[in-house]
């Protein structure tokens, strides 16, 4: 028994001199450098304090066609219709969740003013719209059909305007076009500080 605990005592203290006389270790995954970091690292700037200018932000809003627009949609290659006849003109509001409300002022209330849609942004200050509504008789009494508006828009610098193309499929309730409509769109920002004469 003495033997056996002279022995033990011997290893552990033969350890304990190994570990006292090794070099510093560290365990580090792939080799990596520990790195520490002390007042001697800091980048000191000398001077005034100054403020930098900075925005809020929130998500999904980081896209400049969030917001309230006037929209004008003139005719450019549709059939019957001559160039440069303004077809449709509204408000449509774009959403940062990306959807996108529009009340149509070329549509009277009783056959479906205002429909749907939903919008994703597909370049810089470039978007696509795909919008959706019913279309009824001029009675109002008679469904249509789906109409369809699709719209490829640029905002311009400055964030206060937007142009770019669209089309109109109306359908029957068979699923066969009626109606198709070519053409440009244009908008223009609403703000709280916008006078109703300016969108005359």
């Amino acid at each position: 028994m003495k033997k056996t605990y002279r022995t033990l005592t011997l290893a552990f203290g033969a350890l304990a001199l190994a570990f006292w006389f090794a070099p510093n270790a560290a365990a580090q995954c792939g080799g990596m450098p520990q790195t520490r970091t002390s007042h001697r690292t800091w980048n000191y700037q000398p001077g005034q304090p100054r403020f930098l200018q900075a925005s809020l932000v929130r998500d999904g809003d980081d896209d400049g066609i969030v917001g309230f627009w006037h929209v004008k949609f003139v005719s450019v290659g549709s059939a019957g219709i001559p160039d440069g006849t303004e077809i449709d003109a509204g408000y449509s509001q774009w959403h940062s969740d990306g959807t996108e409300i529009m009340n149509s002022g070329g549509r009277s209330p009783i056959t479906g003013d205002f429909c749907l849609g939903v919008w994703t942004r597909v370049g810089e200050n470039k978007y696509k719209l795909n919008h959706l509504g019913a279309g009824w008789d001029p009675t109002g009494a008679n469904l249509i059909g789906p109409g369809h508006i699709q719209e490829a828009v640029t905002l311009a610098p400055g964030g206060n305007k937007f142009s770019g193309t669209f089309t109109v499929d109306q359908y029957d309730e068979s699923g066969n076009v009626l109606v198709l409509l070519l053409g440009t769109i244009t908008g223009t920002r609403i703000d709280v500080n916008t006078p109703a004469e300016s969108i005359f």
